[in-house]
Parts: structure tokens; sequence; C-alpha cells
């Protein structure tokens, strides 16, 4: 059994701050100062590759010995932990609303956005299929999930920014397809719906359900989740499955300013972002099949990420601020759906 697969079912059992499970072992010398970075669920052996050749580049330049911690689980529920007085230095996250709740607060600038490159996304994704050997299903675009002998797995868009990112991706290759038909569009999304088996709290127990307890025929999820784990459980027992049409995953960056701060970290928490531009980074972030903006990393790696139309939140929804109200909002489009 490989290192992965050990690190990833020795920390599927973990709650709000289970999460604070040490990204990497500390240093051989003692640390003068550690870092804590929060982090979405299913980014966990992503930091834990990521951190300690951060350490050893801080060390490098800097002539510091450091740590870095790590806590993870639902985006959202990791910006509310923040809330509650988690004192992560900084946060990598999948969706940007879980980012504006702690600008809201106070806690990070207002204008994060314009403080890193790329909207302050170092890396991206999509939403993709993970479906079992031989894809007896068929499953190759989104309107193949609306069949009756169809069941789908993904996490609740209530407590995961990854499960918002598939619904909104259903939601606008059916506003594509029927040409914003609103009668047809709810009509898919209800039956897109209603063949979801099982809705868990986030990626990494939507991941435990279809794999490990055998549930559902799909299983979806960011590109670069449903990649790693048909590398991790089987090439031979799962197909991945890209549509033509799905939504852009950008995955935002940022400082906590207000607690970066109080931990003395601020200049080792924008390193510890900065860095992730790097080209070595970029590489790795690549190798764990995320996609990437660095040119001569896209190149290398341009085999491996199938083209996809990736259409922008903010082109189909019209902002953040818009879907999180129309859709996400108690009573809003998810719940009516749900209630039909």
């Amino acid at each position: 059994m490989n290192f992965v697969m050990i690190l990833r079912r020795g920390t599927l059992a973990s709650a709000l701050t289970a999460t604070l499970a040490t990204g990497v072992a500390a240093p051989a010398m003692a640390a003068d100062r550690e870092l804590l970075n929060s982090s979405y669920d299913i980014a966990r052996e992503l930091f834990a590759t990521i951190n300690p050749e951060f350490i050893d580049w801080w060390q490098e330049q800097h002539g510091e010995a450091i740590n870095v911690k790590q806590s993870h689980g639902g985006s959202s529920k990791q910006a509310r932990a923040i809330l509650q007085g988690l004192s992560a230095d900084v946060v990598t996250y999948n969706q940007v609303t879980d980012v504006n709740v702690l600008a809201d607060a106070g806690l990070v600038a207002e204008d994060w956005q314009q403080q890193f490159p790329n909207n302050a996304s170092p890396y991206y994704s999509t939403t993709a299929f993970l479906v079992r050997e031989g894809n007896p299903k068929g499953i190759e675009s989104w309107d193949d999930l609306v069949g009756d002998d169809v069941e789908i797995v993904f996490p609740n868009p209530k407590t995961s920014g990854n499960g918002r990112y598939t619904y909104l991706a259903a939601w606008a290759y059916a506003d594509k397809a029927f040409d914003g038909d609103e009668e047809k569009i709810h009509e898919f999304m209800n039956q897109f719906l209603d063949n979801v088996k099982v809705f868990d709290t986030g990626g990494r127990g939507a991941t435990t359900t279809f794999v490990e307890r055998g549930i559902g025929d799909v299983l979806i999820s960011f590109e670069s989740e449903v990649n790693n784990i048909r590398k991790e459980y089987g090439q031979d027992d799962y197909d991945v499955v890209v549509p033509p049409v799905s939504i852009l995953a950008e995955f935002p960056v940022a400082v906590v300013k207000e607690y970066a701060e109080r931990n003395d970290n601020l200049d080792l928490a924008r390193g510890y972002l900065d860095y992730l531009y790097t080209e070595e980074a970029q590489r790795l972030l690549a190798g764990f099949n995320y996609r990437v903006n660095d040119e001569t990393v896209k190149a290398e790696f341009a085999d491996e990420f199938p083209e996809t139309e990736l259409l922008r939140v903010e082109d189909v929804f019209g902002g953040w601020n818009e879907v999180m109200e129309t859709h996400f909002a108690s009573g809003g489009e998810l719940d009516q759906l749900q209630r039909r």
C-alpha cells in the first residue's frame, strides 16, 4: 500500500477542526515559527506534498526553520471555523465566496483577489465524472446523468464548494443546451437532483461513499480529485470522463491578515502563497491533476488535460453573490428543486 493511500485512509474520519492534522512532520531542528493553512476537504495529500518543499525553500531563502500545519474540511465549514476563532494564517479554498465571508468579517483584505496573480487563484480545475470500469451506464456528458437508472454521488452544495461547483456546472450545461429556457432547465435540474443517491458534507465523504461503500454509478468531483482517486484505488477499476462542457473552478488563496499579524507570520503567510506560483510548485500542482497557468508547466502537462469548454460563473450566473442568494440561500433554487 503506497504512502498516499495510507495517508488518505488514515485521515478519512475527521471533523471540523479534525482537520487540524499536521500537514508535515516537524523538521529535525526546532521550528522557529509555525504556519496554519486552512484548506478544503480533498486537498490533504496535495499539501502534504507541497509543505515539505516549501519548508525547504523557506529555509534556503531565509535561513529559518519553520513548520506548516493543515486544517481540512468542507471549505464553508473551514471558513466558519476561522470566524469562530481558528487562528489560520492563510486559506487555500475551492470557492471565492468562502474567502469573501472572511473579507466581510475584516479578517481578510477587501482587495484580496488583487493581491496575487490570476484573481488570487494559483491553480484551477473543472468538474468531471468518475465511473466504474468500462463505463457501464455510458456516461459521457451531463445529459447522461438524468436517466432513470443512474445514481449520482456528489457533496452537498449547502456545505461544500465542491458540491456547489457540481450543481452550477449542471445548471450551466442545461442553460446552454436549452438556450435559457427556464422550464426545461428546472426540469433537467429536478431530475438531476432526484438521481443523487447520497449528499455527503464534503468531497472526501463523497469519495468514501462511491469508492469504499460502492454506492452510485458516477461520482462527480473536481477533475483533479477523480484522477487522483483513479490513480490511488485502481486505474483498471475506474474511468474518468471530462464532459465537453463544464464549469471553471478557481481555487482562491488569501492571507488571513488578522491572525497572521497576531501570530507574527505575515511575511511567512505571504511567502507561502507566493510559493504556489513558482514553477516548482506549479509542477507539483499539475502532478496532482490541477490545471495551472505557468506556460512552461502547462506545455509539459498538455496531454494530461482534455480540452473542454469551461463556462465562467460570472458569465452564466452574474457572479458569486448572485449565485449564493439565488441558488443556495434558504428558500433558493436548490431548496425549491429538492421539494418538487
